[in-house]
């Protein structure tokens, strides 16, 4: 399969599992189209043409010919410098590897991601809050999170495989994605009532059986195993963590409990403040479910199976 024909079918399989609905995700990308084409020539040189057709601006092919044959796929969760030297390593020693994927955005993956946020606004306004209030607050939290961006050095893992000549891209909403709709589908069909009813569905999974067996395994941060679930609202997609400002919107819109990969505690203390459960249902572990998903639909289009390198955190599991 070529690299350019997996990076579109991560596109369209990450379009389809958006927790926004596709019609959603359409208007997004139509109102980008509407603002290309109201620039001048001279503004246009240097817009995004990709970011019409592809609204993750955190899941791009960052080098490499888009014809190059893939048969061999080298992953992890997070891919530095150190991973890219490893794989040259693996290569020198006859170990075919053909791509290098990462989950977490690299190069200019990294250095625009913070537009991803921007789909916050419609999940939110999914569990009941007013779109011109999400709009608002997903605003402020991009600006904070691009300012944070700014300085950082985002193309040296880049430069590093474009010196060593390996082709690599970065999977992150795209698989995000599938995670945060997968569960949420799982918990609206199990209706649990208790939070440990929650964890017990989660251990089913080898992505979180796995992280268990090491010390990641997934827990109740905010209320007990009997506490009442209410409405359960699965958070795991959308680039970063969110604007502190919604948890307050979520209690007033009925949402009980939050399931997260991840929360910093300034999250977790607004959210405890605003009576929300909350379960972590691990960082890595919640990655590897999303990647996993998104490479069983890669293996079902391939003509040929591919073969997997597990790397920096990633274990494939196949379903």
């Amino acid at each position: 399969m070529k690299l350019k024909d997996i990076h579109n079918l991560f596109i369209k399989e990450g379009i389809k599992a958006d927790p926004r609905g596709l019609n959603i995700v359409e208007l997004d990308l139509l109102k980008r189209k509407e603002e290309y084409d109201d620039l001048s020539d001279k503004k246009r040189e240097n817009y995004d043409i990709e970011s019409l057709t592809n609204p993750y601006y955190d899941s791009r092919i960052l080098y490499g010919d888009e014809n190059t044959e893939v048969k061999t796929v080298m992953v992890g969760i997070d891919i530095e410098s150190q991973e890219i030297l490893l794989a040259k390593q693996l290569i020198n020693s006859g170990t075919e590897i053909d791509l290098i994927i990462a989950h977490h955005p690299e190069g200019y993956a990294y250095s625009t991601f913070y537009g991803v946020l921007g789909m916050q606004a419609d999940i939110l306004s999914k569990q009941g809050i007013p779109i011109n209030i999400t709009e608002k607050i997903v605003s402020k939290r991009m600006e904070e999170v691009q300012k944070s961006v700014l300085p950082q050095n985002s193309e040296r893992v880049y430069d590093a495989a474009k010196l060593l000549n390996i082709p690599f891209m970065t999977a992150h909403s795209v698989a995000d994605n599938h995670v945060a709709t997968f569960l949420q589908n799982e918990i609206n069909v199990l209706n649990p009532t208790y939070l440990k009813t929650i964890i017990e569905l989660l251990n089913k999974y080898p992505e979180y059986k796995h992280a268990s067996k090491i010390g990641h395994k997934p827990f109740i941060l905010s209320g007990s195993d009997y506490s009442h679930c209410g409405k359960v609202f699965v958070d795991m997609t959308g680039g970063a963590e969110g604007p502190l400002e919604s948890f307050e919107k979520l209690e007033a819109a009925g949402v009980g409990t939050i399931i997260s990969m991840h929360l910093s505690r300034k999250a977790v203390r607004k959210a405890e403040e605003h009576h929300l459960n909350i379960i972590l249902a691990g960082h890595i572990s919640s990655d590897n479910l999303g990647l996993n998903l998104l490479f069983d639909k890669l293996g079902k289009n391939a003509l040929e199976k591919f073969k997997f390198i597990e790397c920096s955190g990633f274990r494939r599991f196949r379903r």
